[in-house]
């Protein structure tokens, strides 16, 4: 019988499951995969993003409010989720940046940080895993923590003389980037909508693009999930603290994106099987080893 494929993603923050390669999450779920979520923090420090949910009793109850959001982003994605327990660091602002607070994800050792993550994955066994890259796909300390510390599971969780404590040991086939906003698929949504005699929202990104970091050149997959960015806009918008229903994420028009731009792309950074790049599948490589379809 054909080994079931497992995926796991692993995410900072309640939402940012929802913004990065939430359709090729629910494309794979269709497909009979099983997908785990790991979240590193409960998104504590996080701003009320969505002017309609800034309220001094939202603002109060956040913890609790973000973990019933993921819950419901939970189950409109069809995966599974699981919670690593570190406390959100915030995004530090001001010149020169104030210190991080006590205690936060983002002041972690990864070594240690990295434990519950081995423990997950040696228990769900994913064949891949997806996270983000050294820059943490933007530099919010704990994004940089998430890819310091998936780094360091990926490559214990599979060493039987690395933390034996922690489980048998499973070793991920494949490990990837999420690919973040690059300049090709912004210029291209930004074409689409001009050519459609539509505002782009992107006109003023786009001119300041040079002080952008683009990692386009480093994409080695791209995932075809078009028929899903609406189930990926619907779990985006159960983050109601963090996202505004009518704000920048939904300009576009889903026809539009499918048209223009149809595909998740993702950077793979570690692989333990041969697949030729580029890949259209996160699992290239990997279905023909385990007998998946």
């Amino acid at each position: 019988m054909a080994e079931q494929l497992r995926l796991m993603t692993v995410h900072a923050h309640p939402d940012d499951e929802s913004s990065k390669g939430a359709a090729t999450m629910a494309k794979y779920v269709a497909e009979g995969v099983q997908v785990l979520v790991a979240t590193c923090t409960g998104g504590e420090r996080g701003s009320v993003l969505n002017p309609k949910m800034d309220r001094p009793e939202v603002l109060a109850d956040i913890a609790n409010i973000r973990r019933a959001e993921m819950d419901k982003a939970r189950e409109i994605l069809g995966v599974d989720q699981a919670w690593l327990g570190f406390v959100d660091s915030g995004l530090p602002e001001g010149d020169p940046l104030p210190p991080l607070p006590e205690g936060c994800f983002g002041l972690q050792d990864p070594e240690e940080a990295a434990k519950p993550l081995i423990k997950l994955i040696r228990e769900f066994r994913p064949h891949v895993m997806t996270t983000y890259d050294e820059n943490g796909g933007y530099p919010h300390p704990d994004h940089i923590m998430c890819h310091k510390i998936s780094v360091v599971a990926f490559d214990a969780a599979g060493d039987p003389e690395k933390y034996p404590e922690l489980g048998e040991p499973w070793q991920p086939s494949k490990l990837y980037y999420n690919s973040g906003w690059t300049r090709a698929r912004m210029l291209a949504l930004h074409e689409g909508m001009l050519a459609a005699g539509l505002e782009s929202p992107y006109t003023e990104w786009l001119e300041k693009w040079s002080d952008r970091q683009d990692r386009g050149d480093k994409i080695t997959t791209r995932v075809e999930c078009g028929e899903y960015f609406g189930v990926r806009d619907d779990a985006l918008r159960a983050h109601a603290t963090q996202v505004d229903p009518d704000g920048f994420w939904f300009h576009i028009p889903l026809e539009m994106q499918q048209k223009v731009w149809p595909t998740e792309d993702f950077e793979l950074a570690r692989s333990v099987v041969d697949s030729p790049i580029p890949e259209s599948d996160l699992f290239a490589g990997i279905r023909e080893k385990v007998g998946a379809h």
